[in-house]
């Protein structure tokens, strides 16, 4: 594993102790409100494990923030200019999933996060990643189905879509082909 995906491990798992610490909660704590255990969610903490995003969504749920805002406060220097080459980046360890933090640290209550989602890959998100935020997803290339509770929508390259109340969610690639997609997300809080 290369040192700058340590580095990244290492940063997102002090993030979750410096977030779970802020709150007054034991490991135990975030363990009942994530519904992660309370050794893995020790591993994370140390960056002897990376996480994948199933479980950075539940932990970030738990802390009433969004996935992207978790991974920002882990990943983001400051400035007002993000340069492709600076811009974080994340793979998921168990389906592949790549996901590049593409705006820059600000005030304003928006991320912007490019995602990478191989062909087969299905990502679930709890409901408890969509409460306080809003969001748009928006395919850039590819075909990508999303999952909002029952609802299911098919969407292809140019398809924007509004995330409704928080639900239980899939991202998936049922084709044969790499998908790209752009998710803006606005925080309510």
């Amino acid at each position: 594993m290369s040192t700058k995906l340590d580095n990244l491990d290492q940063r997102i798992g002090a993030r979750i102790r410096t977030e779970r610490e802020a709150r007054r909660w034991s490991l135990s704590d975030l363990a009942e409100k994530s519904g992660v255990s309370r050794a893995m969610i020790h591993k994370i903490e140390r960056g002897d494990s990376s996480p994948t995003a199933t479980l950075l969504a539940r932990l970030s749920g738990a802390f009433s923030l969004s996935m992207s805002t978790l991974m920002a406060r882990a990943e983001m220097q400051e400035g007002r200019l993000l340069r492709r080459t600076d811009q974080p980046v994340w793979t998921d360890p168990q389906s592949g999933y790549v996901r590049r933090h593409v705006s820059p640290r600000s005030d304003l209550p928006l991320d912007l996060v490019h995602v990478e989602l191989p062909p087969g890959a299905e990502i679930p998100m709890p409901a408890s990643a969509y409460a306080f935020m809003r969001q748009l997803i928006w395919v850039l290339s590819g075909s990508l189905v999303f999952l909002e509770g029952s609802t299911r929508h098919e969407m292809e390259e140019g398809d924007c879509l509004e995330l409704g109340p928080p639900s239980d969610c899939v991202f998936k690639n049922e084709s044969a082909a790499p998908c790209t997609y752009a998710v803006a997300v606005l925080s309510n809080s």
